[in-house]
């Protein structure tokens, strides 16, 4: 049996057919008007009864932040933890308990930040989780100082000669940390968000979705170039499994390219002499290093020539199998632990008083 197949069915099923009304939890949701969350909350409370889960061994942990209220919201378990850990408590509770199906929901500057250490090493682990990250480029709880997403020369109440970091790609920082899942969409394209959650959930191992979600009160419109129609045109790539990657107009298509010579990718005009060079995407490749020249065309200010959709969908042992075979091939070797005998064995003393 596959480790995808094995991990379904752990996870108890739901006795009855499921609704979104089902994962409404009786707690006023208190985000700012207009904010993204309220899109990727509804997202997410609307395809979890897809799963066929039973609600009880559903579990949401959040770190510090806007998004980390989410757990309050879904009508399943969830812990409201600390800033940056969420990535580790989940961690413990995957492992421990198998039969669970955990998600993590944080955000740009709880996930990069303070947390940065703990998602990297859960995504290089392969642990079953599902990592939603909430990417509003700027610390929105906390009123507005830059994050470590925000572009270069970002004017905020803690930068306000503008910031001189260099932001994060968390989808390059993901593939450079050996995820075996990595995914990028938008908070206010439902359909895609669905799509991209549904092959997260059916992924073994950690799933990382980065959703770019709009802040209206201290980001605004910071990605409206992806969402305006005409703009997104231009500037949205949108990532197929075994389909050319193209974008662009009727008019005026564009495809992307291996440059030979550097090895990296270039945008190009389609023409009929290179239209069999445009680069056909492959999701499921073993080697990350396509997924994450992909992840580099975006421009980090202007946003233009962004992918969106899944970099990287490939099969990896999964942390918390590999764990609990291990366990029981002690217990055969070995019987039984004892944990009195394993305290009081080795090297002991007795202190008189």
């Amino acid at each position: 049996m596959s480790d995808a197949n094995e991990l379904l069915t752990l996870v108890p099923k739901a006795e009855a057919k499921q609704s979104m009304k089902d994962f409404k939890s009786d707690q006023e949701v208190r985000w700012c008007p207009g904010c993204g969350d309220y899109a990727v909350l509804a997202a997410v409370q609307g395809f979890m009864p897809e799963l066929g889960l039973a609600k009880e061994n559903i579990v949401f942990v959040s770190g510090i932040g806007c998004s980390s209220r989410f757990p309050y919201y879904m009508n399943t378990y969830g812990m409201h933890s600390i800033h940056g850990r969420a990535p580790a408590i989940a961690t413990g509770l995957a492992t421990s308990r198998r039969d669970l199906s955990v998600w993590v929901v944080t955000g740009d500057g709880d996930a990069l930040s303070i947390g940065g250490n703990h998602l990297i090493h859960a995504l290089r682990r392969n642990v079953n989780l599902k990592i939603l990250l909430f990417n509003n480029r700027i610390y929105g709880l906390t009123k507005g100082q830059y994050s470590p997403t925000s572009e270069v020369g970002k004017i905020t109440k803690s930068t306000p000669m503008g910031s001189l970091d260099s932001p994060f790609n968390p989808v390059s920082l993901a593939l450079g940390a050996e995820a075996s899942f990595v995914a990028r969409t938008v908070d206010s394209d439902r359909k895609h968000l669905t799509e991209v959650l549904r092959q997260a959930a059916d992924h073994p191992g950690t799933a990382l979705v980065e959703i770019y979600q709009n802040c209206n009160i201290f980001n605004d419109g910071a990605f409206e170039v992806l969402k305006d129609r005409e703009q997104a045109q231009e500037a949205v790539i949108r990532l197929e499994h075994g389909q050319p990657i193209r974008f662009g107009t009727e008019d005026a298509p564009k495809g992307v390219v291996r440059n030979h010579a550097t090895g990296d990718l270039e945008v190009v005009a389609v023409t009929a002499e290179n239209e069999s060079q445009i680069l056909v995407h492959d999701a499921h490749a073993s080697s990350p290093t396509t997924a994450f020249a992909l992840s580099r065309l975006a421009d980090p200010d202007t946003l233009h020539h962004t992918p969106i959709g899944v970099f990287r969908n490939a099969e990896r042992p999964v942390y918390d199998k590999l764990m609990s075979d291990q366990l029981d091939k002690a217990v055969e070797q070995n019987g039984k632990g004892d944990l009195a005998s394993m305290l009081a064995g080795g090297d002991t003393w007795t202190v008189v008083g």
